[in-house]
């Protein structure tokens, strides 16, 4: 960025400046709105932000989505599609003096023929977009903000009620072919000049790699490319010296931590265990902690498969002692194991529904007091029973455990057992017994 905020690079400059050599990726950015790829929910036939675009008719913007995905590129065609100026801050590297000055800059140009880019905006804190909010609020300046996060949890509410939110997804693997296709024939900004060529697949298999991200395909190619002779073919054997490098997008405790993991729970909650076994495998592919991975899967054993198969805790929770006694990547198989059991178990939430029953009983209604027959007899309670006193009677004294005693001063149903698996045995136990006590409860003298 220049002293002044704006573009380092205007349209049409050299590749090179100062003797650097321009990077592929950046060479490469669209210069209207008609070279733009992907992103048709957005920019497609009859969607409304083109027109706007096109006639500098937009508020404040917020894009949000992952790396590679072209926020930063379509800022730049929006202030260029309405030959306005654009000041470029970078959260990450930026400070409130800076901020300041651009702002100050930004309200000089004016908000109808400039626009304020914050890259990374997720990463100023509270202050510094609280910094922002006066001068949107005015109009005086228009802002365009790019997020890799979820906007929602990283950006203040004040400012996304100004903006207009828009999510950018990652591209086909279909659109990054087209235009790596397109980079090696491009002589004014691409590789043209190189001519080189690509066999059939290869360039397919370098999208692949990419993972929906135009800027690593393009710094992949252009690796590729400078390393071979002029007028060289791209074959197989140059896409496999890639094929370690293959990235999978997980930023652990973000957003794609927390959607995995939900993933991966949703999977083995809905019967599926070919999904379930894949977002483990991502999971474990991105660098996750597998005592976390583990954690997950204890809760799951009693809140999602409960009574239906009691087998699911422990499980779950030798799963969990094999992730902290074997570690990685041994336990991988033993995290495969459980996964694998829990997503195939018969699935049971009436351990969660009960407790969420007596919480609420607890909250909505007086606390019961411990009967009296029931309450301990030893040590200083001993003496403590009034004459007269029903007493306590030993389960074990009466067919199948049942003395028709009860066990709460008003009796509540709060566990209601479904018939899945295990439980429809539990089920059917439990009707017998409600059966024997209300006959105990007839034939007792009390």
């Amino acid at each position: 960025m220049q002293h002044d905020g704006t573009m380092d690079f205007p349209l049409g400059q050299s590749a090179t400046k100062g003797g650097a050599i321009r990077p592929l990726a950046e060479r490469m950015r669209p210069h209207s709105l008609n070279e733009v790829i992907g992103q048709d929910h957005l920019l497609g036939n009859g969607c409304l932000l083109p027109k706007l675009i096109r006639e500098n008719r937009v508020g404040n913007l917020i894009f949000a989505g992952p790396p590679g995905t072209g926020k930063t590129s379509l800022a730049t065609v929006i202030a260029m599609e309405g030959s306005c100026k654009l000041l470029k801050v970078n959260a990450v590297t930026s400070n409130v003096a800076e901020l300041r000055e651009t702002l100050k800059l930004a309200k000089y140009h004016g908000a109808e023929t400039c626009y304020l880019f914050v890259d990374e905006i997720h990463r100023f804190n509270k202050s510094q977009q609280d910094l922002l909010l006066p001068d949107i609020e005015s109009g005086e300046v228009r802002l365009i903000g790019a997020t890799t996060h979820n906007p929602r949890y990283y950006v203040i509410d004040p400012l996304l009620s100004r903006s207009h939110l828009f999510s950018l997804k990652s591209l086909d693997e279909e659109i990054i072919e087209q235009a790596l296709h397109f980079c090696l024939t491009d002589r004014a900004r691409g590789l043209g000049d190189r001519q080189c060529s690509a066999e059939e697949g290869t360039l397919a298999s370098l999208a692949l790699f990419a993972g929906g991200d135009m800027r690593r395909a393009y710094n992949l190619l252009e690796t590729i490319v400078e390393g071979l002779p002029e007028g060289a073919t791209i074959g197989e054997e140059q896409i496999a010296l890639f094929a370690g490098e293959r990235g999978v997008r997980y930023d652990r405790d973000e957003d794609e931590h927390y959607d995995t993991a939900s993933a991966l729970i949703k999977s083995m909650r809905g019967n599926d265990p070919d999904a379930a076994i894949y977002w483990l495998a991502k999971m474990l592919a991105g660098g996750e902690d597998p005592r976390f991975i583990a954690r997950r899967l204890v809760i799951f054993a009693s809140e999602d498969v409960g009574l239906a198969d009691s087998r699911a805790l422990l499980m779950a929770d030798a799963a969990f002692r094999a992730c902290e006694t074997i570690g990685l990547p041994e336990c991988e198989l033993n995290l495969a194991h459980a996964t694998l059991f829990l997503a195939t178990c018969p699935k049971s939430n009436s351990v969660t529904l009960a407790i969420g029953e007596a919480k609420r009983a607890l909250r909505e209604r007086p606390a019961q007091s411990v009967p009296s027959s029931v309450r301990d007899r030893h040590g200083r309670n001993r003496e403590d029973r009034e004459e007269g006193e029903e007493g306590y009677l030993n389960s074990h004294e009466f067919p199948e455990n049942i003395s028709g005693q009860e066990y709460l001063e008003k009796p509540l149903t709060l566990y209601r057992p479904k018939t899945s698996g295990a439980e429809s045995a539990i089920s059917e136990r439990l009707d017998k017994w409600k059966s024997l006590r209300r006959s105990a409860q007839k034939s007792s003298p009390l």
